[in-house]
């Protein structure tokens, strides 16, 4: 559990102060704030703040804090990361449902090509950070848990490896991976600011920071990044109803990212995929991690529209990932 320094509360209000839009008291949903150090510098700047706290130890002071306001914070024991669990029954804090978390907020659903229904902030663990960021992109190309409720936007501090391997361009194919292009293709990505590992503290036990090591890219800071889903989304062949399949085609074309993409129609039994990548425009030679996410997006709809693929390729796979994610 990582816990943002009090001169950083300043930097993080103003930045989110920016995409706060003409709302007087706009609502967001914080996770994690731990002892509010965040939190009080976001009610400063005229925020009204729901708090989700999975940690007891520090319920009991952000319960106070709320006390102390007129409704300008609301403090609920759930933890962000175990929304709409598989588990069947009612719930058992901190797992949350989405449903309930939205009605206490007073948030309705709106369509998906609405303006921003609620902003989310939070500092994602490093533990598991990118299993974390999967399940998110999951739940947003599903338009399942807070994405039923419209583009829901996130102000997340990220690792700088992960930013980097979001923002990455095609033909790096160490960094350029599944990952960067369901993210590019499904978030518009602002970096927002970066912060020194060191304006971090923890509230582990030996007070050390848990900074990931790393080789192929930089990881000195955490970033504070905006990740605003895409209004275009779901034009075209691609629909919530089949983002699973796209995601894992896109997974399953990393497996060996320097592979011909030929070679990769061929294997999925595609009779003639060389009249498919000159309809296209997609040179005959590209390789896996040469294509732009948007000619994934595009080769995935000409796919869909092919007797010989069949979305059974990929069903087994959609499963056992579905349930691990969750």
């Amino acid at each position: 559990r990582f816990v943002a320094c009090p001169q950083l509360a300043l930097t993080v209000r103003r930045c989110l102060q920016r995409g706060a839009g003409r709302d007087p008291r706009p609502l967001l949903l914080e996770f994690a704030p731990g002892p509010g150090i965040l939190t009080r510098s976001l009610l400063d700047a005229g925020f009204r703040v729901v708090a989700l706290e999975s940690n007891l130890d520090f319920l009991t002071d952000l319960q106070s804090l709320e006390n102390s306001l007129d409704g300008q914070l609301k403090v609920i024991h759930g933890d962000f990361f175990r929304l709409d669990p598989l588990a069947k029954g009612a719930l058992k804090p901190p797992a949350v449902s989405s449903d309930k978390l939205f009605e206490t907020m007073g948030v309705a659903a709106v369509p998906w090509r609405a303006d921003v229904p609620l902003k989310v902030f939070g500092i994602v663990p490093q533990q598991l950070e990118r299993n974390r960021l999967w399940r998110l992109l999951f739940a947003m190309y599903e338009c399942s848990s807070i994405y039923r409720y419209g583009r829901v936007e996130l102000n997340l501090f990220i690792s700088e490896k992960e930013y980097t391997i979001l923002t990455a361009k095609p033909g790096k194919s160490k960094i350029y991976q599944a990952l960067t292009v369901i993210a590019q293709l499904g978030y518009e990505i602002e970096l927002l600011h970066k912060e020194p590992w060191s304006s971090f503290g923890t509230n582990l036990k030996h007070g050390g920071l848990a900074i990931p090591k790393t080789v192929q890219v930089p990881n000195d800071h955490l970033c504070l990044v905006r990740l605003t889903p895409q209004q275009n989304l779901f034009t075209g062949g691609l629909k919530p109803s089949n983002a699973s399949t796209f995601i894992f085609m896109v997974k399953q074309s990393f497996a060996k990212p320097k592979s011909r993409l030929t070679d990769r129609l061929n294997s999925w039994s595609l009779d003639d995929s060389a009249a498919l990548l000159k309809a296209l425009e997609i040179p005959k030679k590209a390789s896996m991690c040469s294509l732009y996410p948007e000619d994934y997006k595009r080769l995935f709809e000409a796919l869909q529209n092919s007797d010989t693929f069949a979305e059974t390729l990929f069903h087994d796979e959609v499963l056992v990932n579905t349930r691990a994610m969750n």
